[in-house]
């Protein structure tokens, strides 16, 4: 979120993030979209929308912009394939909880521009998939302290992203605006939407990285959701699997989470892997708050 944020990952990571994990995941690499033209190998499609809104690839300097982010995107090798397999994983958790609040399946594809699907900090604070700072996490239900930060938590902080975006969604009319003001921040939208005197993203006049933002995303999708047409053939088996898991609620403090591990039969290091969101080596539950935890142990696969 870079209104609260300066992105350090938005020319590295993002630019090499992602790729189709929903149809993998799915045992579908069927390519989408067929009215593509080719030259040289490399595919610019015909048409392509974000959250059902199209793209007006007739605009010239829409179209260039499409363009350089899918050519940056659709040539990055080594590190895309780490984020297909990971994403393999990553998608499952994210994609049903963007259906349950009603936000479109394409903000994956925001995540992955924020952060390449791992728990990514900014030089200024900002953590996480979804990429919050301290103070916008907290104003959205996440916990965050020396002992737990849930912006490492992937089911809370997407909520936590998808309340925002409901919002914004609200605010712009748009899940296109939407997308920008997650980057640039609803407040400086709505500045340059009054300043210049139009209503959608396309025709805005922006800084650079946000002027880029909603083009990196659609890039992502394209490649994500055509891998074959990109060079990219990686087999279901290389994909990063989602492992059978048990929930363990916790109500009480935990003194020494090293002990608890052994006792639900794991160590440490898979107790922190499977729960990035315990920052410290104990886990203090308030007495009177009635708050309980949640974590999560790998029934097999470590």
């Amino acid at each position: 979120m870079k209104w609260v944020k300066k992105t350090a990952v938005i020319t590295s990571v993002v630019l090499v993030s992602g790729f189709m994990i929903h149809a993998v995941s799915s045992n579908n690499l069927n390519d989408k979209g067929t009215d593509a033209e080719v030259t040289n190998g490399y595919y610019f499609p015909a048409t392509i929308d974000f959250a059902g809104e199209a793209t007006p690839l007739n605009i010239a300097d829409v179209r260039e912009r499409f363009d350089r982010e899918l050519l940056v995107n659709s040539n990055l090798h080594a590190t895309t394939q780490i984020i297909i397999k990971r994403a393999n994983r990553a998608f499952a958790v994210i994609e049903p909880i963007l259906k349950k609040n009603g936000v479109p399946d394409d903000f994956k594809y925001l995540a992955v521009a924020e952060s390449g699907l791992v728990n990514a900090v900014s030089p200024a604070g900002a953590r996480g998939v979804w990429q919050f700072m301290p103070a916008t996490g907290k104003q959205y239900g996440l916990e965050i302290n020396d002992i737990v930060d849930e912006r490492y938590h992937l089911e809370k902080s997407t909520e936590a992203a998808c309340e925002y975006l409901l919002k914004a969604k609200e605010k712009f009319g748009s899940w296109t605006l939407a997308a920008a003001s997650y980057n640039a921040g609803s407040a400086g939208v709505d500045r340059q939407l009054t300043f210049q005197g139009v209503d959608n993203y396309y025709d805005l006049l922006l800084n650079s990285e946000t002027s880029r933002y909603v083009f990196r995303i659609l890039a992502l999708k394209q490649v994500m959701q055509n891998p074959t047409k990109y060079n990219f053939h990686i087999p279901e088996e290389e994909m990063y699997p989602v492992l059978p898991v048990k929930k363990v609620t916790v109500a009480t403090s935990v003194p020494d989470l090293a002990v608890f591990a052994k006792e639900h039969n794991v160590n440490y290091k898979i107790l922190k892997i499977h729960n990035p969101w315990l920052r410290d080596r104990e886990l203090n539950v308030t007495k009177g708050k009635e708050k309980e935890y949640v974590l999560t142990i790998p029934l097999k696969g470590y």
